[in-house]
């Protein structure tokens, strides 16, 4: 027995079966794209760690929700 039940045999059997189905530069593009996926998400981890470094020296401003706005109603109908 293998990997939780599952034989050697079985395994070479399913991976024949994918490198059919996909093709062996198909499955090296895949695997270059995970890895640098891989990668990237370790070294976002490792940079996460550190303090967030300031874009410019000015300070953010905050957006001014108290303005005063006029809403105009319409007037109201009355049947006859």
């Amino acid at each position: 027995m293998g990997l939780g039940g599952i034989s050697i045999w079985q395994l070479v059997i399913v991976l024949a079966i994918i490198l059919l189905l996909f093709g062996s530069k198909k499955l090296r593009n895949i695997g270059g794209d995970l890895g640098n996926a891989v990668k990237g998400f370790k070294s976002a981890m490792k940079d996460g760690t550190e303090e967030p470094k300031a874009i410019d020296d000015k300070p953010a401003e905050d957006a001014n929700f108290s303005a005063d706005v006029a809403v105009e109603q319409e007037p109201e109908k009355t049947e006859k």
